[in-house]
């Protein structure tokens, strides 16, 4: 398998998350979006949409983070991403859909990009719409995770799910904006215990290969 990410890229950290936990070896080719390499034809030629991550299985091409890790999961169940139990899985769904399409969409790259070229947002400006828009989806977030008593270690129950793979990459974006997370006990908690865990430590951004390109 071949995955093609972007050591920031959120979206390809849950990915490599995935691989990691279910023990998957890949190559990785390198996709630089903050200098445009996404939209290359070269690279629209292996994702139509430029965006990044896309897996390569032998020729299958896959898009879309939470498809690929689904389809990672109904390949190589073990150890499972998701509960044994409908209810368990529809919660862990939930929680991921949260952060995938809730709260990472409106600030990524793209979006604070076209913040700063079209609409002349500066620097400030743009930092206060990535907070803003981090601290409405973490507020609803925390208050899921409080209100459930299926909350463990990790977001549901005491092994990482689907649920924890978002969350992680999340906080990691959310710091390095400079985000305050301090109203959220469980939010940090949770990924405190994530990155204790090799599959989220090794796979962490600024370890990647192409952190220093």
């Amino acid at each position: 398998m071949r995955l093609y990410t972007y050591f920031r890229s959120s979206a390809a950290y849950r990915v490599r998350i995935a691989m990691a936990l279910k023990g998957l070896s890949y190559e990785q080719s390198y996709v630089n979006t903050l200098r445009q390499e996404h939209r290359t034809d070269a690279y629209a030629a292996v994702n139509p949409q430029r965006l990044v991550p896309a897996l390569d299985d032998d020729g299958l091409i896959l898009a879309q983070s939470l498809s690929i890790i689904e389809y990672l999961e109904e390949k190589h169940p073990e150890p499972p991403l998701l509960p044994s139990d409908l209810p368990g899985r529809a919660r862990v769904r939930a929680l991921a859909q949260t952060i995938a399409c809730d709260i990472h969409p409106i600030n990524n790259l793209r979006i604070l990009r076209y913040l700063e070229q079209a609409l002349g947002a500066d620097e400030a400006a743009i930092t206060a719409w990535y907070r803003h828009w981090i601290t409405e989806g973490f507020d609803g977030f925390e208050a899921l995770l409080a209100s459930s008593p299926d909350t463990g270690s990790f977001c549901h129950g005491d092994s990482p799910t689907l649920a924890d793979i978002c969350l992680a990459p999340q906080v990691y974006n959310a710091e390095r904006f400079g985000a305050d997370l301090s109203a959220y006990p469980i939010v940090r908690r949770i990924n405190a215990a994530c990155l204790e865990q090799a599959a989220f430590a090794d796979t962490w951004p600024d370890r990647q290969p192409d952190a220093d390109i």
